[in-house]
């Protein structure tokens, strides 16, 4: 048959072959997350970078959290913090779990096959070699770091125990504060060091994904018979805790928490972060007792450092405050109506926002038009009235917040803090009056000193936010770039390089405005926040400056004097010759001489004028100038600059009636 014109006919397919029939594309199905379990996944955002940023991080919020509860209570502080190093036997056994000793070392990633092995044996034999050349040479020999040989499942444990003497916590709501994720006692409107209800959930979140043990905390209550123990974890998908163990336990009258639980971290990377930690918040919480410790199995690795009381003059407990009408949105006004006590638009402006009296908040019912009166009931407001009052609050002229919710350190507190830090020769101190960004009221408090232990040479910046030191990122930080880029420190006498510059700035608001997911900086682009830190450092310098030029001013008159004293033996032999050939030529007739200066030249032919007697009045006249110029300069200067020294305030009890009277220098203190 002709093909041509006719169907070809099908091909055959190959045996064994199957036709491949396109997938369909599988539905997509809605789920939800916890908040436990978007942080877990998330662990970044709350500080849990890694196992060493973990471990500061679980520290760090251990910390603040027990110095909150004590100044809840006007306690002050005592705070005992240990690390304990829990090696891997250790762990296993805590767990339950049995050694097993290694088969195939080829499995693990620590393995070294042999040609890596000759490779690393050459490089050290060559670093070897350099070595004794340079101890032959006379350099100075660095030992090479050793490389720990540790595979990535050789993790390191610690146990973290955190305790203090705050106000407790309730025996019925320890679960919920330790193992639901965003639930806690700091959302109102005021200044705090935590916000968000994360904190110790995290630490046990951390501990669960690390090392699967729970948390362990201790409480008691003042006037409490019981000791509340409660041993937990948290389910990470409800975002609800596991409880093992809750129960009331007699013991030891005491007031306070004991906080302790098990994580991975990372000791040797983050130790100094730790340590800078620790000794930061002893300078900006002087009234606090710090005790760390870190315990290991190698006695050399052990650390107690006991960072001491200096004062008990606390900051005022920052009080809540309400809402600015500048600061707040939609959904904020729609929430304040929804929970207000109030029946009426008028007494709901009064009664829910700062600086609205009731003269203001009926000139504003008037601005919204014929649909408002002072008694429209609130809660009938409807999603347009809602938008109308949103716009008018951010049109509007409202008179700035006052500070009086905030609770700066203090000047004395700051002053002291440094002092008993860092022991510098010079420091300065300076609180700003308060000042307000978006509604919300912020101080910034400076301090800047000069020399000091353990302090490097150039700009040493200590940064702190609602009294927490800030120790990462530092170098896009507003305190950063003001004190390096902003402040000409010539103009001081101050030199920027060389000189031992400290620079503390501690900034306090009801609202931070931080930068990034870490919450470790303030961005550089709040003007309000700039100028004030800005303002803050060079009140400071100028404080050193006045101090700085009498300095020189004192060093330049004692180099003048040791350089008159210095040349007097040389002006005496001088004065002394002359004297005496002139003597001669009295004494021989060939010169006559008033009658003073024939007594004088009478005086030196008898020896009653000698070398060492000029020598002496020379030596006189010297210390005469002296004392007048130094009279001169304490005149000038005044008694307000007589030398000052450090006084501490002993702890007195509670039976003592008596009022503090604070200064930027010391407080005094009178017993009624």
């Amino acid at each position: 048959m002709d093909s041509s014109g006719s169907e070809s006919p099908p091909i055959e397919a190959k045996k064994g072959s199957k036709s491949k029939a396109p997938k369909k594309a599988k539905e997509s199905i809605l789920k939800q997350k916890s908040p436990a379990e978007f942080f877990a996944e998330n662990k970044n955002i709350a500080g849990f970078d890694n196992p060493g940023k973990s471990l500061y991080t679980t520290v760090r919020e251990l910390v603040e959290n027990s110095l909150d509860s004590a100044e809840a209570i006007s306690e002050l502080p005592v705070i005992e913090v240990t690390i304990e190093e829990i090696g891997k036997s250790k762990f296993n056994s805590m767990i339950g779990l049995v050694d097993r000793e290694r088969v195939d070392e080829a499995l693990y990633d620590d393995f070294e096959n042999a040609k890596a092995r000759e490779k690393r044996l050459a490089k050290e034999a060559r670093d070897q070699e350099t070595q004794a050349k340079n101890i032959a040479a006379g350099k100075k020999v660095k030992e090479p770091a050793q490389k720990a040989m540790k595979g990535r499942g050789e993790a390191s444990f610690f146990r973290v125990t955190c305790k203090d003497n705050g106000k407790g916590m309730p025996h019925d709501d320890i679960p919920n504060m330790f193992g639901r994720v965003l639930s806690g006692t700091k959302y109102g409107l005021k200044q705090t060091r935590g916000k968000f209800g994360l904190g110790a959930k995290m630490a046990l979140i951390w501990s669960k994904m690390s090392t699967g043990l729970p948390i362990e905390i201790s409480s008691s209550m003042r006037g409490q018979s019981y000791t509340t123990f409660c041993r937990l974890d948290i389910d990470i998908h409800r975002n609800i805790p596991h409880v093992h163990l809750h129960e009331k336990r007699d013991e030891e009258r005491w007031h306070g928490a004991k906080i302790q639980v098990v994580i991975e971290g990372n000791w040797t990377t983050y130790r100094s972060k730790i340590l800078h930690y620790m000794r930061q918040m002893a300078v900006i919480t002087p009234y606090a007792q710090f005790l760390f410790k870190f315990v290991s199995d190698v006695a050399d690795k052990n650390v107690a450092i006991r960072f001491a009381r200096r004062t008990d003059v606390m900051p005022p407990v920052p009080v809540e405050t309400k809402h600015h009408p500048s600061a707040v949105d939609l959904l904020l006004i729609k929430r304040l109506i929804t929970e207000t006590s109030k029946p009426n638009l008028l007494q709901f402006l009064q009664n829910e926002f700062v600086n609205i009296g009731k003269p203001f908040a009926e000139r504003l019912i008037g601005e919204m038009g014929p649909d408002f009166s002072p008694k429209t009931a609130v809660k009938s407001l409807t999603s347009q009235q809602i938008v109308r009052i949103h716009q008018l609050f951010r049109q509007a002229k409202f008179d700035d917040p006052s500070g009086n919710c905030l609770s700066p350190a203090g000047e004395y507190n700051l002053r002291l803090g440094i002092i008993k830090e860092l022991h510098p020769d010079l420091v300065a101190t300076y609180s700003g009056s308060p000042q307000v960004f978006e509604g919300h009221p912020f101080i910034v408090e400076a301090g800047v000193s000069l020399g000091g232990k353990d302090v490097k040479q150039g700009l040493n910046i200590f940064r702190f936010a609602n009294r927490i030191p800030l120790l990462f990122e530092q170098g896009a930080d507003v305190v950063t770039r003001t004190a390096q880029k902003r402040i000409n420190w010539n103009n001081y006498k101050i030199n920027q390089t060389q000189d031992k510059i400290g620079v503390f700035v501690s900034i306090v608001s009801t609202k931070i405005p931080f930068k990034g997911t870490g919450k470790e900086y303030i961005g550089d682009d709040i003007s309000e926040i700039a100028s004030a830190v800005k303002a803050a450092i060079q009140q400071c310098c100028i404080q050193l400056k006045s101090k700085i030029v009498k300095k020189i001013q004192a060093r330049e008159q004692q180099e003048r004097k040791r350089n008159l004293t210095r040349y007097i033996p040389d002006v005496t032999g001088a004065i002394y010759d002359v004297l005496r050939q002139t003597a001669q030529a009295h004494s021989s007739k060939k010169k006559r001489y008033d009658e003073e200066d024939a007594e004088i030249l009478k005086q030196v032919s008898a020896r009653l004028i000698t070398k060492q007697t000029l020598h002496d009045k020379l030596a006189k006249h010297v210390e005469q100038v002296d004392y007048e110029m130094a009279m001169d300069y304490a005149t000038q200067s005044g008694v307000s600059e007589e030398p000052r020294e450090a006084i501490y305030i002993q702890a007195v009890g509670d039976t003592q009636n008596f009022v503090d009277l604070c200064s930027p220098v010391c407080v005094f203190r009178l017993f009624q």
